[in-house]
């Protein structure tokens, strides 16, 4: 497998294995390749955190990365990061690419100068790359509120000093769901469906520390 910066010309694949590797998993349906397919046109969006994941000469996944900010109680504000969406085609999952690629990602970030990530996600599929709950950072959200599901790695430790920070994603994340639906048109059919994990991602979502 090789790990290099996406492509204009990969994006069609990016966003259609985007599609494939999240239909139905959240809710029936889903929205992440059109978040994949406006983002990159964001001020937000950074470009040389946007890798694909190619075996064979075919991508099998890919990873997104977008600004975000930390302000502590005194106004102080703090630039980092946050990603997605990621994903592993689904006939390559569970097999150590995802891994690598997330690995990958936060090396390049360290170099151009980013010490903090905050994501959202299951805490089971993120915690072995280091990802810890925000309560422990103090970090919370916008509504004072510590979220289950919204982690944070430090990439350089000890950076975070432990005052109080609330965390500020970028606009680029509040995706339109009736613009979505218009752009999934352009798609081959998929059949939306309900899953147990759509109630598992209801539950967590909606669950504060």
């Amino acid at each position: 497998m090789i790990i290099r910066n996406e492509t204009k010309a990969d994006h069609r694949a990016v966003e259609e294995l985007t599609r494939r590797a999240f239909y139905n998993l959240y809710v029936p349906g889903c929205v992440e390749h059109y978040l994949a397919h406006v983002m990159r046109e964001h001020e937000d969006f950074i470009p040389e955190l946007d890798f694909v994941a190619e075996l064979d000469g075919k991508i099998i996944g890919n990873i997104m990365y977008t600004k975000a900010r930390l302000v502590d109680g005194g106004g102080v504000e703090k630039e980092i990061l946050t990603f997605g969406p990621v994903c592993i085609a689904p006939e390559y999952q569970r097999k150590g690419y995802g891994k690598r690629l997330m690995e990958h990602s936060f090396e390049q970030a360290v170099r151009l100068g980013y010490d903090v990530i905050v994501i959202f996600g299951s805490p089971a599929n993120y915690v072995a790359r280091g990802f810890k709950s925000c309560k422990r950072y103090g970090v919370c959200s916008e509504d004072g509120r510590f979220p289950a599901a919204m982690m944070v790695k430090e990439l350089v430790p000890g950076v975070l000093d432990g005052r109080r920070r609330t965390y500020h994603g970028s606009p680029v994340m509040e995706v339109s769901e009736a613009e979505a639906e218009r752009y999934d048109g352009n798609f081959d059919f998929m059949e939306k469906k309900y899953r147990p994990s759509q109630e598992e991602f209801f539950i967590m979502s909606q669950a504060f520390l």
